[in-house]
């Protein structure tokens, strides 16, 4: 049996091939049937994560939790366990796929950020939507991780009435975007109206409008975030006490880029999406290692001064310049 920091160092290592026969080929004394039955047999959990990026997280009660689903693209895969078509944001439609619902530390927009906790989204396994693995994660926070931060962004998705009370009554406070069709109403005497319908002058536009949600028993803050392409954001928050759009801008929408970027790097530079191992067992675990495989990655860049791409990019350096100096394979002269 192989050990865990083993498979960590391959997917770190491999620069385009991360099958459970290319390791077995590069390592001495190695079968592709000790790497399969290890991802098989393992039993790693998103606990793991947290064990090892808690003592590196710069926590305040400044900082933010930040929550995004992606789906590692399985689209030319017929036989593996977990995927299943699903909504992607990237491609704007369903794709084939293996789902993950995200938590993200950050500090804030130009600060760290750590991924925290995750699930994978496969309902005909365990019967969760992606709205109880949210509200699952929330309560770990609260019961496990016990952070000092208490603000949590994420985005419509994750809206609904059942989570917004969960996180209001636990003392939290969320910047969340809506749908322009969710139903908010001015007073009390007035009815209900969709976010559309609602007139913003200059002075609402900076300070936002205090609405009446329908089905939340509490009064939220309302911006209205117009981009310069004319494109419309819907931000509430239960922080009545904001009153600044351009903050609540940055928080719905430039401290959340550091969730996408997590996800980018995350399929990029560790190989999640291109395990070929059929079983839900051996994914899952494959999953947890490339999790870790990108915490090592930050961790390494933070110390050496680079970013993750520039210092997984260094590692083929040595052998590039090589090549350059004794190419094995020579061009054919004329």
């Amino acid at each position: 049996m192989i050990a865990q920091h083993e498979y960590i160092e391959y997917l770190l290592s491999t620069p385009f091939n991360y099958t459970c026969t290319n390791m077995a080929d590069h390592k001495p004394n190695l079968s592709h049937d000790v790497v399969s039955d290890f991802l098989r047999q393992e039993r790693f959990t998103p606990a793991d994560l947290w064990a090892i990026v808690k003592t590196r997280i710069n926590d305040s009660e400044s900082a933010s939790i930040l929550v995004d689903d992606s789906v590692q693209d399985k689209r030319y895969s017929n036989f593996i366990e977990l995927v299943k078509k699903q909504y992607s944001g990237n491609e704007h439609g369903t794709l084939k796929g293996i789902g993950l619902v995200n938590f993200v530390h950050s500090i804030d927009n130009d600060g760290d950020f750590w991924p925290i906790d995750y699930r994978i989204f496969h309902p005909e396994t365990d019967g969760k939507t992606k709205n109880d693995h949210f509200q699952e994660m929330f309560r770990r926070l609260i019961t496990h991780k016990q952070l000092k931060a208490s603000r949590i962004v994420f985005d419509s998705w994750y809206a609904s009435v059942d989570n917004l009370k969960l996180i209001h009554r636990s003392g939290w406070t969320f910047f969340t975007t809506l749908k322009s069709n969710r139903l908010v109403s001015l007073h009390r005497d007035t009815g209900y109206q969709h976010l559309e319908m609602l007139i913003f002058d200059e002075h609402t536009l900076t300070t936002g409008l205090i609405v009446k949600l329908k089905e939340i028993p509490f009064k939220v803050k309302l911006f209205k975030i117009v981009a310069p392409n004319g494109d419309i954001d819907w931000v509430i928050t239960n922080d009545l006490g904001v009153s600044v759009n351009l903050f609540v801008a940055e928080l719905a929408n430039d401290t959340r880029w550091q969730i996408e970027t997590f996800h980018r790097s995350f399929k990029q530079l560790t190989g999640s999406e291109r395990c070929q191992c059929r079983k839900a067992r051996s994914q899952r675990n494959h999953l947890a290692c490339c999790y870790q495989a990108w915490v090592a990655l930050q961790v390494k860049a933070k110390q050496v001064g680079q970013t993750i791409y520039q210092l997984r990019t260094s590692l083929f350096a040595d052998y590039l310049r090589h090549e350059l100096a004794y190419p094995r394979v020579r061009a054919i002269s004329l």
